[in-house]
């Protein structure tokens, strides 16, 4: 039983939960209130009795003293008692009226003689046979003679009784008004948070395995209080967060599937070049031999190109995954003789383009991996010397700022599109999409580029405008990554 009121508690909503725990509380504070103000009743009421039997034996006993009656000092419902006391022994007068006696006269005797040895007034509760509750009071009229008056406690009962049944009428009226006004407040104080959870239940209805899933859905209920208003907004926060991981999540697998499309793309022309030379050159083995060498020469070109783009992508992605294991082989080297270096290297490649060189006053040691860095720098060159028309100077430019080494490669050629800068570094993005992949690229130069530089602490940036494009790499003069 007491397990299936447990069960049936559980299942309550915190609104009535509330309600009942405050009608119990309030409960007990109505029994408290209510037993102690009805003590408090039977006690003055008592008092008040015992105030009236003694002022009404004061008249009585100067009759007595007087006249020897109690003529006229009578009150409705009492009993009086009159003893001649000696040596010990209460003998009861013969009364003026016999209603003035009950049938059961042993407790007004035992008084009596209690009041010959006793220095004062003696009150005493006792239940008469056929009366009910009495409470009696002795006192000496004079020496030999005393007197015990007896009155009903029906009144007090029936006033005390009374005063119960109005105290639980009003306390039970009072308590199921508190119950049910109690609720309906508390529903309306606790309505933000069920309007919070009625909003996590909306948002239990949304797709969130969908790429472009969204949380549109807040808890903007007013009201509450302080502490539901802080409770709102961490909820809120939490969706604005939820909603930012989303689109992260959501953008992260739209560029991984453009990625892998991309990837498949860019694999596939080599392969089929691959395949189709393969055939010529079977072809050419058996049927026309002075072209064997030719087809074997184009065979060994596309497997190459394909070779350079796979490295380009484990390059890549060991750089995603730099945390577990870095692909630099970090030394200290001079960045000034690797800019002379790739400089050479580009006019020897590159005999029509002019290249100005500025490497300042002197040589500029860091711990960086040089092989990388020159595979930056060569790319950067290449990056200027395809996107550009034949004759369009290059320069190359290396500053010192208070806390990195500057590397800035300019060239004065057409520019990139305004809407196409932010898009420069992505993997496989080219500015021309009419430019053939033999003389474009496979568009993973400047975002392998990018990549290394951020591995060794630094940045790549692309700055200017039409007639001079800036790359500007900036690696930091002491590197903490």
């Amino acid at each position: 039983m007491i397990r299936r009121l447990r069960r049936t508690y559980g299942r309550l909503r915190l609104g009535t939960r509330l309600a009942l725990g405050l009608g119990v509380l309030s409960l007990v504070v109505f029994a408290i209130v209510g037993t102690a103000l009805t003590m408090y009743m039977r006690d003055y009421l008592s008092h008040q009795l015992d105030t009236q039997l003694a002022q009404g034996q004061i008249a009585q006993s100067k009759s007595i003293a007087d006249y020897g009656t109690l003529t006229g000092k009578k009150y409705y419902s009492w009993f009086y008692a009159v003893y001649d006391v000696s040596d010990g022994k209460a003998e009861l007068r013969r009364p003026d009226d016999p209603a003035d006696l009950p049938d059961d006269v042993d407790d007004f005797t035992s008084l009596a003689r209690a009041q010959t040895t006793a220095d004062t007034e003696l009150l005493r509760t006792a239940d008469l046979r056929g009366k009910g509750e009495y409470r009696l009071r002795a006192c000496e009229v004079k020496p030999g003679v005393v007197l015990v008056s007896a009155a009903p406690l029906d009144d007090i009962d029936d006033t005390v009784g009374q005063l119960i049944t109005i105290q639980a009428v009003t306390f039970g009226l009072a308590l199921l008004a508190l119950v049910v006004f109690g609720r309906a407040m508390l529903r309306r104080g606790l309505k933000p948070l069920s309007d919070m959870a009625h909003t996590a239940h909306g948002i239990t209805s949304h797709d969130l395995t969908e790429s472009a899933a969204r949380l549109p859905l807040r808890a903007d209920g007013p009201g509450g209080g302080p502490e539901v208003e802080e409770l709102r907004t961490a909820f809120n926060t939490m969706l604005e967060h939820i909603d930012d991981s989303l689109a992260v999540r959501a953008e992260a697998e739209q560029r991984l599937r453009r990625f892998v499309a991309d990837a498949s793309h860019e694999l596939r022309t080599p392969l089929m070049s691959v395949r189709g030379y393969a055939d010529l050159f079977q072809y050419a083995a058996a049927n026309a031999p002075e072209e064997r060498d030719k087809h074997l020469a184009r065979l060994r070109a596309e497997a190459a190109r394909m070779g350079f783009l796979l490295d380009d992508l484990l390059l890549l992605a060991r750089l995603d995954a730099a945390e577990v294991e870095t692909p630099l082989r970090l030394e200290d080297a001079d960045l000034v003789e690797l800019v002379q270096q790739a400089a050479d290297a580009f006019r020897a490649t590159r005999p029509d383009r002019p290249l100005k060189v500025a490497t300042g006053p002197g040589p500029l040691r860091l711990r960086i991996d040089p092989q990388r860095v020159r595979q930056v720098l060569d790319n950067l060159l290449t990056n200027a010397a395809v996107h550009t028309p034949a004759g369009t100077p290059v320069s190359l430019e290396i500053a010192v700022a208070p806390d990195a080494a500057l590397v800035r490669v300019t060239d004065a050629g057409p520019g990139i599109p305004p809407a196409d800068r932010e898009r420069v570094f992505d993997r496989f993005y080219r500015v021309d999409k009419a430019r053939s992949r033999d003389r474009g690229g496979s568009g993973l130069g400047l975002s392998v580029a990018r990549s290394l530089i951020q591995a060794h602490g630094g940045t790549l940036e692309l700055s200017g405008g039409p007639g001079a494009t800036v790359f500007t790499v900036r690696v930091p003069l002491t590197r903490g990554a």
